[in-house]
C-alpha cells in the first residue's frame, strides 16, 4: 500500500502559482514546495507541471533545479517526473556510473509489470535517443551483460497461472546446469529468469529447493567478487519478495557512519505510491524502530522533511 497522502481534488493552476511565488524574491520558500508536491499524486504532479509551463513558459523541473540544491533538489526533481521518466533517468544514471549499478537495472526490470517496463523503455528512448537495451549492452560485459540485456528486453506474462510440470522441468534443467556449468556460464538460468512470469518462477524456485535440498540463491553462491552470480541472486530475491529487497536497501542506506542518500531517495520516491507502507512495516519488524524515526535521525533540513512527508509522517518524529 502507498504512504502518499494527497487530496482528491486540487487546483493545478493554484498549485503552480503557489510554487512560482515560493521561488521568486530573495529566498526560496522550500516549506511551501514540500507542502504541495509531497502531497500530490503522479497525475496531479503532471498537471501541475503542465500548468506551470503554460502559465510561465518554463519547465517546473528547470525552475526547481535553479532554486534548490543538494539532496533536496535531486529528490524533489525526481519526484516531479512521471514515473516512467523517473525510472528512465535512474537507469541512465546507473548505467553511466564508473561501475554500472546492476541493482538499479534489476529493480526496474523485475519489480513492476511488463507494461511498466515497456513505458520506461519508451521514455528512455525518447529522452536519450537510444534504447535502454543498447545502453546496457554498451556499458556491461560478459555474463552480466547477457543477464541485464535479457532482463530489460523481457515482456513477462503478468497472469497468475502456473504450469507446475513446466516449473519442475525447468527447475531440473537449472539445477543440472548450476551443478555442472564451467565458470558459471548459466545460459538456461538466464533464459528462465528473464522469460517466465513471476508466479511461474516462484514455483520453479520451490521445485528447485525440493530437488536440490537447498535454495537456488544458496546454490548460486560463488567467489565474493563474482558480480554475475551476485546479480543472479539479486534478481531471484527481487522476484521472490520485492518488499524484503527494498527494506534491505533502505536499511543498508541508513546503517553505518554515512547515509547513502541516492539509495534512500530511490526507494522512498519510487515506492511511495506503490508499497512503501509494507516496506515500513517490515523495517519496523526487523529493526524494532520506525523507518520514519531512522530517516529523521539520519537526514536533515528540507530533504528530511520531504522524505518524511512521502513516508506519511505529518509531524517531526
Amino acid at each position: 500500500m502507498a504512504t502518499l497522502k494527497a487530496p482528491n481534488q486540487v487546483s493545478h493552476v493554484e498549485d503552480a502559482e503557489k510554487i512560482k511565488k515560493a521561488c521568486v524574491g530573495w529566498g526560496t520558500d522550500e516549506k511551501v514546495i514540500v507542502s504541495i508536491l509531497a502531497h500530490r499524486t503522479a497525475t496531479q504532479r503532471k498537471l501541475i507541471r503542465l500548468a506551470y509551463e503554460e502559465i510561465y513558459q518554463q519547465d517546473l523541473i528547470d525552475q526547481l533545479q535553479s532554486e534548490l540544491s543538494g539532496d533536496f533538489e535531486r529528490v524533489i526533481c525526481s519526484w516531479v517526473l512521471d514515473p516512467p521518466q523517473r525510472q528512465a533517468v535512474l537507469a541512465n544514471q546507473a548505467i553511466h556510473k564508473s561501475k554500472p549499478d546492476y541493482r538499479v537495472i534489476a529493480e526496474i526490470a523485475c519489480c513492476d509489470s511488463a507494461e511498466d517496463l515497456l513505458a520506461v523503455k519508451r521514455a528512455y528512448k525518447y529522452k536519450y535517443k537510444r534504447s535502454l537495451e543498447e545502453d546496457v549492452a554498451a556499458h556491461t560485459t560478459g555474463n552480466i551483460r547477457k543477464l541485464l540485456v535479457a532482463l530489460v528486453s523481457s515482456f513477462r506474462y503478468d497472469g497468475s497461472e502456473v504450469n507446475e510440470r513446466l516449473a519442475y522441468r525447468e527447475a531440473t534443467i537449472v539445477h543440472d546446469e548450476i551443478r555442472s556449468a564451467a565458470e558459471y556460464n548459466l545460459e538456461e538460468v538466464i533464459r528462465v529468469l528473464c522469460t517466465r512470469s513471476k508466479p511461474q518462477l516462484i514455483a520453479t524456485f520451490n521445485h528447485y529447493k525440493d530437488i536440490s535440498g537447498t535454495s537456488i540463491t544458496k546454490s548460486l553462491k560463488g567467489e565474493p567478487a563474482n558480480e554475475f552470480l551476485a546479480a543472479c541472486r539479486l534478481v531471484i530475491r527481487i522476484i521472490k519478495n520485492p518488499i524484503k529487497h527494498f527494506e534491505k536497501v533502505v536499511r543498508h542506506a541508513i546503517a553505518g557512519l554515512g547515509t547513502d542518500e541516492d539509495a534512500l531517495s530511490r526507494v522512498i520516491v519510487t515506492r511511495a505510491e506503490k508499497d512503501l507502507k509494507e516496506i515500513k512495516k517490515l523495517y519496523f519488524n526487523k529493526n524494532n524502530a520506525s523507518l520514519e524515526k531512522a530517516v529523521a535521525n539520519d537526514t536533515s533540513g528540507d530533504y528530511r522533511d520531504f522524505l518524511l512527508a512521502l513516508l506519511g509522517a505529518e509531524e517531526s518524529v
